[in-house]
């Protein structure tokens, strides 16, 4: 029997002398009998099939996982006991049809008469042995101040909000009442948008849910309450004010809040915690789960900056729970497109579903959380959750005790087969992995460089510097073809390299014949470069396990599978040690779990970020145009680096690279094109550019002296890019540029456009605010008094110089909301923001401590010049139409919508201020 030589691939091929005899031999042997040798071609058109299959996958997965939606259900299929979306969307029907409502407006109060009233008609309706109350819930003045989010550092006060409380529970069980399951939302809106996601969707998810359980909840044996509250949309206030002054707080065990980033799709998990209970008993019961840890990694990482009433839950009341928001067409939020026509069928069905079979569940346990969930995260940090959905059908679920043991078992062996590798390798397989490692560098570094170059090219040669957000396809040919070529032109530049390194140690060895040899050479090259893809993935595993991040399971998924692949197919089955090319099957086998946990999640992200440039410029023109680009460009290499390291190995021995970066520079020409064409506009109807129209009252004047204030018409956009198109259509005398720029307290107008131009009209004097110095003790411990009559404005900002400003007090009435204490700053600025109902007050209190070693003056405060900053700076807002701002939106193009937030003015402000030294 003829012995076959074995040549290990970790040595590169560094055979004993025996060994080398019988190779010779076995050469010889093979030459003689005209069997072919082994072979280093592959077929082009099997890597391309290859790599089309595995983005047709892909797409395949994120449409079954976020966009397959469970048929809407009639009354009559639901039943009484059943979850009807038709029945929910004629809640969401009325309450858009009230137009925009938010805090402060009579539309508001008509939505809050339209919940009570479908709240007392559940109670009339429900199951006789089942307690329905309904409570229409009047809050008292309170001052929220949250310690982390994008809250963090400000005083968020309120005044004359209402609310609806339902709660749910045994008529002969009164002891049901002690402890109870939350479900929250909020029913006013911004006041740019109708809020059919944000979130009358929700309201009406949780109607329905009340009419249904009050079906159920003779057999509970706990109480559930829906709270419809109002403040959210100015700073998590409703919630807020449920949690500290109403009775039934104190029998919350678990929250759960529902919210929209969007409008419809799937509604999906993105916080939960921070005890486990609740996400366990969800994935337990759900019949559509979606829900993902890497979305509550980003979350809480700040990297998506948002707040819900979740964080007043778990913060404020120390409860663990769920929350679940809906992310489709993401950049509608908070403008007049998040309307009922966009709202997809079976949004509303699935999140009712998935919460009825969860609240059925748990109102019946006996086991809810009775401890401060926050108090014990410390203790419990190794009891939290890592979770994830898949295809939307199942949910994997496991604490994070059994992830640390999990990936460190990974890693562990990983390293052993690492260490043991390379010391049977000796030198030549070290420096043969270290050229692989370059080899992925390479690959990262060409990859980010072609996409992040067309980032900064982008906003140079488009009329819009973000032009894709209408058509996110786009991305794939901007952003996603460049750095594709990158990371194919990086990978095989490390190819070559390190298959010249082997050549060269092969190259001192004659045993093997210079056919056989050439081949061989390139064989193991491509085989250390799918092995530097485990590597890689090896890395992140590390970090990710040693700073307990949930999505650290992405990194596992990556690395086991095509290890596994790889070991089966190519050294245990492998007849011969000889190396061999990469078989087809290990990719298939390697990548289909990976594919099919992530890729979907990778292509919503995408999504995501896309939609988020709408509203990235939160200060206008103080971001670059180009950063936006380049954070999406930076994640689209990323991801393809990631997860395309193991498929560009097998390119190299085939004759796939050039026809593939062929289509991927017609691809990305083809954008171009399209895009400097102006055949695919970068704004429609649907997808609005977000702007702001503001008829601006500055009475601050200089020093904070008392001229005749400025009145002008302010238009500004939080979308980058500059507003010469807009202005064109609209004219009325705009001039746009950077010399004028705008304070509005909470934030600074950098780039905009201004009209003086009839801006007399629909405010009058009575409105300007008022800062009045009662008295200045100046002292050993100086401090003034001020009285501060916002003149009618129920929502207000107020900014307090911290440089000159040690602490202050806040009084409503007599009544101090806001005691001395130590306080927290944004930017060197003491924050407060007010809102409240048409009864909230017009007149505050506020006493300021001066800092010991003040020096009277602001220098270094955002970056201005001493005399310029003042010691008090306020802006108050009515929510009004004045003949100019009518005619400006009356003008405005259709691909441009009014954008609003908790710290954007209204269509009407008044500016006003405190000098240092007044």
């Amino acid at each position: 029997m003829r012995k076959r030589t074995q040549v290990s691939s970790s040595s590169a091929y560094k055979p004993s002398n025996s060994e080398a005899t019988d190779t010779s031999k076995a050469d010889e042997d093979v030459k003689t009998s005209n069997v072919n040798v082994i072979s280093a071609k592959r077929s082009g058109f099997v890597w391309i099939i290859m790599f089309v299959a595995a983005m047709y996958a892909s797409w395949c997965v994120f449409y079954y996982q976020f966009e397959y939606m469970p048929p809407p259900l009639s009354a009559a299929q639901a039943g009484k006991r059943g979850f009807s979306e038709l029945e929910a969307i004629k809640h969401v029907k009325a309450l858009t049809e009230l137009g925009p409502h938010p805090v402060g407006s009579d539309a508001l109060d008509r939505a809050q008469q339209y919940v009570l009233a479908a709240a007392e008609k559940i109670k009339k309706t429900s199951h006789w042995e089942v307690d329905v109350e309904v409570e229409f819930f009047h809050s008292k003045s309170g001052a929220n101040r949250l310690v982390s989010g994008v809250f963090k550092g400000r005083t968020l006060i309120y005044s004359d909000l209402n609310h609806i409380v339902v709660r749910l529970m045994p008529k002969f069980a009164s002891e049901a009442a002690e402890n109870a399951i939350l479900v929250s939302s909020h029913i006013d809106t911004v006041f740019a948008a109708e809020g059919a996601g944000d979130c009358s969707s929700c309201v009406a998810v949780m109607l329905e849910l009340a009419r249904a359980m009050s079906q159920w909840a003779h057999g509970f044996k706990n109480a559930v309450i829906f709270l419809f509250n109002t403040g959210e949309e100015e700073g998590l206030n409703g919630a807020h004010s449920f949690i500290t002054q109403h009775p039934w707080s104190a029998t919350v065990r678990v929250a759960i809040d529902l919210e929209a980033m969007g409008i419809g799709g799937k509604s999906s998990i993105f916080q939960a915690g921070p005890h486990p209970w609740a996400i366990e008993n969800f994935a337990a019961v759900a019949k559509y789960p979606s829900g993902q840890v890497i979305a509550q990694d980003l979350f809480h990482s700040g990297a998506i900056t948002s707040a819900t009433d979740f964080q007043v839950y778990k913060e404020v009341a120390g409860l663990s729970g769920l929350d679940f928001a809906y992310t489709d067409r993401s950049a509608v939020y908070h403008t007049k497109n998040d309307k009922l026509d966009l709202l997809k069928p079976g949004s509303l069905q699935h999140l009712g579903e998935n919460m009825l079979a969860f609240l059925l569940r748990t109102a019946s346990s006996t086991d809810l959380p009775k401890d401060n969930a926050v108090q014990e995260e410390g203790k419990t940090v190794h009891e939290s959750a890592v979770y994830f959905d898949v295809l939307g059908t199942y949910m994997v679920l496991y604490r994070q005790r059994f992830s640390n043991m999990l990936h460190n078992s990974v890693i562990m062996q990983s390293l052993l087969i690492w260490t043991a590798s390379l010391v049977m390798g000796g030198f030549p397989a070290a420096v043969s992995l270290a050229l692989a490692c370059l080899s992925a560098i390479l690959m990262w570094v060409f990859s980010i460089s072609f996409s992040v170059i067309t980032a900064f090219i982008l906003p140079q040669i488009s009329s819009s510097p973000v032009p894709f957000v209408a058509s996110p396809w786009l991305v794939i040919g901007l952003f996603a073809a460049p750095a594709f070529l990158g990371a194919l032109g990086g990978q095989h530049l490390g190819y070559i390299i390190l298959k010249a390194y082997i050549g060269n140690q092969c190259s001192k060895r004659k045993e093997l014949s210079p056919v056989i040899q050439a081949e061989l050479i390139k064989l193991e090259a491509e085989r250390w470069l799918f092995k530097a893809g485990f590597l890689q993935w090896l890395i992140l595993l590390v970090l990710g396990n040693y700073y307990k991040i949930g999505s650290t399971y992405l990194a596992l998924v990556w690395l086991v599978p095509p290890a596994f692949a790889y070991g089966l197919l190519e050294a245990t089955l492998t007849p011969t040690r000889f190396p061999r090319p990469l078989k087809l099957a290990t990719l298939l086998i390697g990548l289909v779990v990976p594919v099919l946990v992530s890729a979907g999640n990778f292509i919503r992200l995408a999504s995501v970020l896309v939609a988020i440039v709408v509203r990235f410029d939160r200060n206008p023109g103080g971001t670059p145009e180009w950063l936006g680009n380049v954070i999406l460009a930076v994640f689209v290499a990323v991801v393809l680096c990631l997860t395309l390291v193991y498929l560009l190995s097998y390119i190299h021995l085939s004759g796939a690279k050039r026809p593939i970066a062929l289509a991927a520079c017609v691809l990305f020409g083809l954008s171009l094109v399209l895009v400097l064409s102006g055949s695919v506009p970068p704004f429609t109807e649907d997808t609005a550019r977000a702007v702001n129209v503001v008829h601006v009252v500055d009475a601050t004047g200089k020093f904070g002296g008392k001229p005749e204030p400025s009145s002008y018409v302010a238009l500004y956009s939080t979308t980058p890019g500059k507003l010469t198109k807009e202005v064109e259509q609209i004219k009325e005398g705009f001039v746009c540029g950077r010399d004028k720029v705008i304070d509005f307290v909470t934030l600074s107008m950098e780039y905009g456009c201004l009209t003086y131009d009839d801006t007399d009209d629909g405010w009058s004097q009575s409105d300007i605010p008022t800062i009045h110095v009662v008295s200045d003790n100046k002292g050993s411990e100086r401090i003034t008094q001020l009285s501060v009559d916002t003149k009618g404005s129920v929502r207000w900002s107020i900014a307090i110089n911290a440089k000159e400003i040690e602490d202050y007090t806040f009084k409503e009435d007599s009544e101090e909301l806001v005691p001395q204490d130590e306080k927290s700053s944004v930017d060197g600025w003491h924050i407060i923001q007010f809102s409240g109902g048409k009864n909230a007050p017009s007149k505050f209190d506020l006493a300021l401590y001066w800092v010991k070693s003040s020096t009277k003056s602001a220098d270094n405060v955002d970056g201005q010049k001493d005399e310029e900053q003042p010691l008090l700076k306020l802006r108050t807002d009515f929510d009004r139409l004045t003949p100019k701002t009518e005619v400006v939106l009356s003008k405005l193009p259709p691909w441009c919508s009014l954008f609003g937030k908790s710290t954007s003015p209204q269509t009407l402000s008044f500016l006003n201020s405190l000098p240092v030294n007044f």
